[in-house]
């Protein structure tokens, strides 16, 4: 099991617990599970979490909200913008490489 899976395991025990979730209880949670994780993880998982509602965020994962339409409009839009940077790469390198001399003559 990775590291980052059992502290997010660990700190659901805690929320369905109704316990707060802090760096201190993720360790103990995770040592007593006998899983080895490095200790910077409870406290970025702890203070990550911090007065957040887990059932609240695992309900809305995916629910359509105001800046989906938004987010996937900019995400299409910069993939086109990136795929139009990368052919223009392309070109001036091809370009580069027959300004030097290294173009293939037969």
């Amino acid at each position: 099991m990775s590291a980052e899976l059992a502290v997010v395991y660990a700190a659901l025990i805690l929320q369905d617990d109704q316990i707060e979730i802090t760096s201190d209880k993720l360790q103990t949670l995770v040592k007593a599970a006998g899983i080895e994780v490095e200790p910077v993880w409870f406290s970025l998982y702890a203070k990550a979490l911090a007065g957040q509602d887990l059932k609240a965020l695992l309900l809305n994962v995916g629910a359509p909200g105001a800046g989906g339409a938004a987010a996937a409009t900019g995400a299409s839009g910069a993939a086109a913008s990136t795929e139009a940077a990368v052919e223009e790469a392309v070109e001036e390198k091809e370009e580069s490489d027959d300004d030097m001399g290294f173009g293939m003559y037969f």
